[in-house]
C-alpha cells in the first residue's frame, strides 16, 4: 500500500483506510446496506469564467448549456473522433466540473488550455480543492431526504452537492462534492449511517450500471458511440461543432456502429484483467477490449467489454481464453 498523497488521504488512513498505487481506498471488510465510497482516484477539473459554458461547447460531445438542467456525461476527442476523456459533469455554483480518472488530469488541463485563447476562462485541477464521495443503498431515497427525483438530478444537502446517479441492479445510487474544507465533516456526518466501503466496489456498481470509462490505456481508442455514449445522452447531435463533431455525427446519422460495449462476467482467474486488455473471437481474431474491470463478490470479475457486434453475435468472446459471460445492460443501445 501507498504512504497517503494528501491531506484527505492522511485523513481517511486514520479513519482505517488503505491506498493502494492508484489511490484507491480500501476498508476493512464489513456487510452493510447503506455503503460510503471515497471516489478521490477520481479528479476533478474545474472550468470557471464568464466564457466557461461558450468555452466547453466547443470541446465536448454534450450541450454544455443544459447543464442547469442536470449532470451529464461528456466524451472530450481528438479531431478523429477517438475519445480523449470521459467525463461526468457537474455545474455547482456556475463552476463546471468534470470528473475524470485523476491520472489523466495534468494532460487535459494542459490541452484545454490550449484552446483558451482570449475566452474569459479559468482551467484548473480542482482535485485537492474539492473531493467526490459515493453513496449507494437499496433505500437510498428513503434515507436521504434531498434525494433527487430522477438521475443525474442534483439538490444542496449539508453534505455537499448530491447528485443522483443511475442504479446498479436495486441499489441505488449517489455523487457527493464537497468542499476539503468541509469534507471530514460531511465524512463524520455521512459515516453515521452509511458503512466506509472500498472503492472497488464502487467500481463494480458503476460497471453493472453500464457506465464506461476512458484510462490512459484506452486514450484514443473509442469513438464515443462504442462505450454507449449515446445510450447514456452524452452526445447532443444538435449542439453544433465541437472537436470530433464531424466523426461522431457521421458515425451516428450513417448507421455504421459496429462496436459496442457489453456488461459481461468473468470467472476468477490467476490475474486480475486490466482495462485495454485484447478481447479474441472463436478463431481468435481480435473481437474488442475491456473497458473497465471490477472485483465481482463472487471472486470473478464483473467487466465492460467493447467488441464487435457481429462476433459477438457468431459466438464465445474471449479474455486470454475466458469466454465472457454476457449480461443484460440497464439500457437500450439505440
Amino acid at each position: 500500500m501507498s504512504s497517503p498523497a494528501n491531506s484527505w488521504q492522511a485523513y481517511l488512513t486514520s479513519q482505517g483506510a488503505q491506498f493502494n498505487a492508484a489511490g484507491e481506498a480500501s476498508f476493512p471488510a464489513a456487510t452493510a446496506n447503506a455503503q460510503l465510497f471515497d471516489l478521490s482516484s477520481s479528479g476533478l477539473i474545474a472550468i470557471s469564467g464568464a466564457d466557461s459554458q461558450t468555452f466547453l461547447q466547443g470541446q465536448v460531445t454534450n450541450d454544455i448549456k443544459l447543464l442547469a438542467q442536470g449532470a451529464q456525461f461528456n466524451g472530450y476527442c481528438t479531431p478523429k473522433g477517438r475519445m480523449l476523456a470521459l467525463f461526468f459533469t457537474v455545474m455547482i455554483d456556475d463552476v463546471i466540473y468534470l470528473q475524470c480518472p485523476r491520472d489523466l488530469i495534468p494532460d487535459l488541463v494542459k490541452r484545454l488550455r490550449m484552446y483558451v485563447l482570449r475566452s474569459k476562462v479559468l482551467v484548473e485541477d480542482a482535485s485537492e480543492q474539492m473531493v467526490a464521495l459515493g453513496l449507494a443503498s437499496d433505500t437510498l431515497a428513503a434515507t436521504i431526504t434531498a434525494f433527487p427525483a430522477a438521475p443525474y438530478q442534483q439538490a444542496q444537502t449539508e453534505n455537499g452537492t448530491l447528485i443522483r446517479l443511475a442504479d446498479a441492479g436495486a441499489q441505488q445510487r449517489a455523487l457527493c462534492i464537497v468542499s476539503r474544507e468541509q469534507a471530514t465533516t460531511s465524512w463524520q456526518s455521512l459515516s453515521a449511517t452509511f458503512t466506509p466501503t472500498s472503492s472497488a466496489q464502487w467500481e463494480a456498481l458503476e460497471i453493472q450500471a453500464g457506465i464506461p470509462q476512458v484510462y490512459a490505456a484506452t486514450k484514443e481508442q473509442f469513438v464515443p458511440q462504442m462505450v454507449n455514449l449515446d445510450a447514456l445522452n452524452g452526445i447532443n447531435f444538435k449542439k453544433g461543432c465541437y472537436t470530433g463533431q464531424e466523426i461522431v455525427a457521421r458515425t451516428h446519422y450513417l448507421g455504421k456502429v459496429k462496436r459496442r460495449t457489453m456488461l459481461a462476467h468473468l470467472s476468477a482467474g490467476t490475474q486480475m484483467p486490466q482495462a485495454g486488455d485484447s478481447l479474441h473471437d472463436g478463431q481468435q481474431q481480435e473481437a474488442g477490449q475491456l473497458v473497465r474491470v471490477a472485483p465481482a463478490a463472487d471472486n470473478g470479475w464483473w467487466v465492460l467489454a467493447e467488441c464487435r457486434l457481429e462476433a459477438k453475435e457468431a459466438g464465445a468472446i474471449s479474455w486470454q481464453g475466458q469466454a465472457l459471460d454476457f449480461k443484460e445492460l440497464p439500457y437500450s443501445l439505440p
